[in-house]
């Protein structure tokens, strides 16, 4: 029964994960705050004054916009956004429920540059919306939005600030405090805290219709438990099967990660372009409801679910950014400060927006400090030095290059192991069908 019950435990550590770790991002935002982020309380805007750099934790977080994040609580009823005309500028909204479900965008692909209004209402609600309001329903209760402003460096910023303070949020009606997420019993011991996270979790934030038999069959587990927490004092087999399925759990999600199981690689360059599909139930503004972007096999979507999660929370659909990983050059070997490479483009990723590379540490897939403050590069880092082609060559290496074209475009590493990531916002469909193709990392040192 052990084993049994840690195989289980494996298995909701997994399901359970994206909930539980996109929940403590939430309470982060509204607490403490994310780095340039300050932090907010829920239904109200954090603006970013800042592209994001090194103190800003949050894993694979961007350097090629500034973020807006709103941390939503509909338990008292629906709040209207309204958002300013951009002039044709980029920028998302994008919508992410407490499973990490992306259910609705806005934003220059989705919805276009004009301003708008739209009502954001809790699951269930019936009402009536006010003039020139678009719906939005909210599957979960509590819920985020990320907004990200495209921003050509220091010199664009009061644009997007001017910008930022013109996106709002309104509570419609009289309401009072929302009552934020829910409370674990302090009591429950560290090394099942997780358990006792998800447990209250799962009771206020009920899954999509079709995964509630999965969920149901973790029972034994006591995650289906109400009232007193059953890990506060927890028999020792089951304290032991938890603490074991987390742990093999976890590590199997790492490894996931790192050898991009089912991904197509292509120069040692991962194409997840669809780990973002495993919402198949909430289909709101903006999102493409068919079925290239749905995943059919629902095991397999809550397993990436999890390692989407893992290693790239709260990215987008590949529809609106696609994201493009690396772990290795192009003869195999794992990236790392010792050498130094060079990245040549002779044609740039087909994008309808901007592309960028931005350099990641491992295991956390933080920004990495250097000594230029750079942390990405891509269409619009200014000062780049082409070839008479037209091709652009990148220089990655931990130590700064001494010839002068490799220091123009040199994209600083970290003096360990690394993961860079090519993001292709507005992708065109070159990106998807194969046409196009990533050049491999060299190793040239």
């Amino acid at each position: 029964m052990g084993t049994e019950l840690k195989d289980l435990a494996a298995k909701a550590y997994v399901y359970g994960f994206p909930l539980v770790f996109n929940l403590d991002q939430v309470r982060r935002y509204v607490t403490t705050g994310v780095g340039a982020n300050p932090a907010a309380p829920f239904n109200t805007f954090s603006h970013a004054d800042a592209l994001a750099g090194p103190k800003d934790t949050f894993v694979s977080i961007n350097n090629d916009t500034v973020y807006s994040m709103a941390q939503l609580d509909l338990a008292n009823g629906p709040l209207l956004l309204e958002v300013p005309d951009t002039d044709g500028a980029y920028y998302v909204l994008q919508f992410v429920d407490a499973w990490t479900n992306n259910f609705a965008y806005v934003g220059k692909r989705a919805t276009g540059t004009a301003a708008g209004r739209y009502l954001l209402t809790p699951p269930a609600w019936s009402g009536t919306l006010p003039d020139g309001a678009i719906r939005i329903s909210f599957p979960t209760v509590v819920a985020s939005i990320v907004g990200r402003w495209a921003c050509a460096g220091e010199a664009d910023l009061p644009r997007v600030r001017e910008l930022q303070q013109r996106l709002t949020l309104t509570p419609v009606g009289e309401q009072g405090q929302p009552p934020g997420l829910p409370t674990p019993d302090p009591n429950v011991p560290e090394p099942l805290a997780f358990w006792e996270k998800l447990r209250v979790s799962l009771q206020a934030y009920p899954p999509a219709a079709q995964d509630l038999p999965l969920q149901q069959s973790f029972e034994p587990l006591g995650l289906l438990e109400w009232g007193p927490s059953p890990y506060a004092d927890a028999n020792p087999d089951l304290a032991a099967a938890l603490t074991a399925g987390a742990s093999a759990g976890h590590d199997g999600l790492v490894a996931a990660l790192k050898s991009g199981a089912g991904d197509t690689i292509v120069n040692g360059w991962h194409q997840p372009f669809h780990a973002f599909d495993y919402n198949d139930d909430y289909f709101e503004v903006g999102t493409v409801n068919s079925s290239e972007w749905r995943i059919k096999d629902r095991a397999r979507a809550i397993g990436l679910r999890a390692a989407a999660a893992m290693g790239g929370l709260w990215g987008n659909h590949g529809y609106e950014a696609a994201y493009s990983p690396v772990y290795l050059d192009g003869d195999g070997d794992e990236l790392t400060g010792a050498r130094s490479y060079t990245l040549t483009f002779a044609q740039a990723p087909p994008v309808d927006a901007f592309w960028s590379i931005t350099m990641y540490d491992l295991p956390e897939y933080y920004l990495v400090d250097n000594e230029i403050d750079r942390y990405s590069i891509g269409d619009r880092t200014p000062g780049l030095v082409y070839a008479e082609d037209g091709s652009l060559t990148i220089t990655l290496s931990a130590a700064e290059p001494t010839d002068p074209t490799a220091r123009a475009n040199w994209l600083p590493t970290p003096a360990a192991g690394f993961r860079p990531l090519l993001r292709m916002y507005s992708p065109r469909q070159e990106v998807f069908d194969g046409t196009y193709e990533i050049p491999p990392i060299v190793g040239v040192g």
